[in-house]
């Protein structure tokens, strides 16, 4: 009852801030490209994770997670994709952020990538609705996709030093963490459940992202608040 409690409330919480700060972003800053681009990560981020989270929850409340397994299962493959359009998103995020043009090797490799990944996570060797998943399968599926969070990773660190970005600086690290705490849970959670709790600070770690794209946002808003006060009070004078 505990363990149910906690994670209900945790991810009620965790959903209902990335899905509302994405659609926020998504709708107000639609004039934006990047804010545009923010917001609907953001909202794919925490849409996805609800197929998962959402039957868990209900799993942990009622007749528990192995009786449960084909939506878990369902649930943990759309989260698979959506994660990885994520990455591809946050890909174009750092094109737009500093007016990257060209690079079409790495382009093609990023999408190369995420087609790999959504290819290893369809095939049926995955065994989605079983309680227990190959781990071969698990390590394999992950390839891909460690390899585009680890691009992300030097892509940001490099562009946003060299630009002195201040909102995005952290960035490399936020995603180094997700990835730090989420691969553990793939190699060890089915030998030592209690790994499993990684997935949380994994969360947090998205969470940060978000809330530097919505840091951005409300900069912007505010100085169109400053503009349009500016343009007031001169046209009062």
């Amino acid at each position: 009852m505990a363990q149910a409690l906690a994670e209900t409330i945790f991810d009620l919480l965790y959903l209902s801030f990335v899905i509302t700060v994405g659609v926020i972003m998504a709708v107000r800053g639609k004039s934006n490209p990047l804010i545009l681009k923010f917001g609907l990560m953001a909202a794919l981020l925490g849409a996805g994770d609800a197929f998962h989270l959402v039957p868990r929850s209900i799993a942990l409340w009622t007749t528990g997670l192995e009786a449960n397994a084909a939506s878990l299962g369902i649930g943990k493959l759309i989260t698979s994709i959506t994660m990885t359009v994520f990455y591809l998103i946050l890909y174009y995020i750092w094109r737009q952020r500093y007016q990257i043009s060209g690079k079409r090797g790495l382009t093609i490799t990023m999408w190369t990538l995420a087609a790999a990944r959504a290819a290893l996570c369809l095939l049926p060797q995955n065994q989605w609705l079983s309680y227990r998943q190959p781990l071969e399968f698990g390590i394999l599926r992950n390839i891909p996709f460690a390899a585009m969070g680890i691009l992300i990773i030097v892509l940001f660190a490099r562009e946003a030093k060299k630009a002195n970005d201040k909102a995005l600086r952290w960035m490399w690290l936020a995603v180094t963490l997700s990835f730090g705490f989420y691969l553990p849970v793939v190699l060890f959670a089915e030998i030592v459940p209690p790994i499993g709790m990684l997935m949380i600070p994994k969360t947090l770690a998205y969470v940060w992202v978000v809330l530097m794209g919505w840091s951005i946002f409300r900069k912007e808003q505010k100085e169109k608040k400053d503009s349009l006060s500016a343009s007031s009070r001169a046209q009062l004078r």
